[in-house]
């Protein structure tokens, strides 16, 4: 593997996603909405107090870039990169296993299969004092990682043992090592499943089946795909919604050229209601898509959104 060993100034990684719900309160603190995501494929959000994360010191952030995959010039790719938490300077051939394990899981499935090559993937060597997750493998447990990662979202949600969060400053300090980051997803060192969406998508990187994480986070960042599934509010109200997989309308007739036909997901593409966080008032596309549950394919109105936002970053290779 070749390696590049950087020293960058800290830069922002600005992410394109899918806005959240609006953010409320804790008590009298501050929170806001973190997407979680079950062993059983559900996915849901939780309000958690928010916090003021710390950045790394210029001079700590340094490491190791190794190109795990490399198809094209950064900016005619799109590049994701792989940060780690967790991981001493001894378990990086485990963290490598990791990374690769989830980017085969990430690009067995469609659309990426098919543009597996509009893709650079790049692994950045972050590396922990000591090995491990805080609150794992029970809350109360703190290690002196990187990044602070943790479950129960670094203790800030002590109802929701599956949340693992990351100080999302440093783990975008971490990734702007790298040539490009359009997408960045931060593996913790732990087994026990648990990851979170939003700006800095995260996964246990022992776990295998965290790496569907990954997809419906993409689904977000490259497409513009909004959540499809109805939590936690009732009736929406407001004007049609942006995002391509979600309509205020019963009728579907933003998709209609899909109407009756067969989607990928299993389901056929109709009007179905509950999405974008709503139970009643906005539709998506068809029952069961990976934007409403992980484990999914793209349904067919996603999947050609992807697509097409695959060839727009990409030209030369269409």
């Amino acid at each position: 593997m070749r390696a590049h060993r950087l020293t960058l100034p800290v830069l922002a990684v600005l992410l394109t996603l899918v806005a959240p719900p609006a953010g409320g309160a804790v008590g009298d603190a501050p929170a806001e909405w973190r997407e979680v995501f079950s062993p059983d494929g559900t996915i849901t959000q939780v309000l958690v107090p928010t916090t003021v994360e710390a950045q790394a010191s210029p001079e700590a952030v340094a490491a190791d870039v190794v190109p795990v995959q490399e198809t094209g010039a950064p900016d005619a790719r799109f590049d994701l990169v792989f940060v780690g938490d967790g991981y001493t300077s001894a378990e990086l051939a485990s963290y490598h296993q990791h990374v690769v394990s989830k980017w085969e899981e990430l690009s067995a499935v469609e659309p990426f299969r098919s543009y597996k090559q509009y893709f650079n993937v790049w692994q950045v060597n972050v590396v922990s004092a000591e090995s491990g997750v805080d609150n794992d493998p029970a809350l109360g447990v703190n290690r002196d990682t990187a990044l602070d990662m943790g479950f129960w979202c670094q203790g800030r949600d002590t109802q929701t043992e599956r949340l693992l969060c990351v100080n999302q400053t440093k783990a975008n300090q971490f990734a702007a090592l790298a040539p490009q980051a359009d997408q960045v997803i931060a593996l913790g060192n732990t087994a026990k499943y648990g990851g979170a969406g939003g700006g800095v998508a995260t996964a246990a990187g022992a776990n295998a089946l965290a790496g569907q994480i990954a997809v419906h986070e993409l689904g977000h960042s490259i497409g513009g795909l909004a959540d499809e599934y109805d939590y936690p509010y009732e009736t929406y109200t407001g004007a049609e919604p942006r995002e391509p997989n979600v309509t205020a309308d019963p009728t579907g007739a933003k998709w209609s050229a899909y109407l009756g036909q067969p989607s990928p997901d299993g389901g056929v593409v109709g009007a179905y209601q509950g999405a974008r966080y709503y139970k009643y008032g906005l539709y998506r596309p068809t029952e069961d898509s990976i934007m409403r549950t992980l484990g999914r394919e793209f349904n067919s109105i996603g999947r050609d959104v992807m697509v097409n936002a695959f060839k727009a970053k990409v030209p030369e290779l269409r």
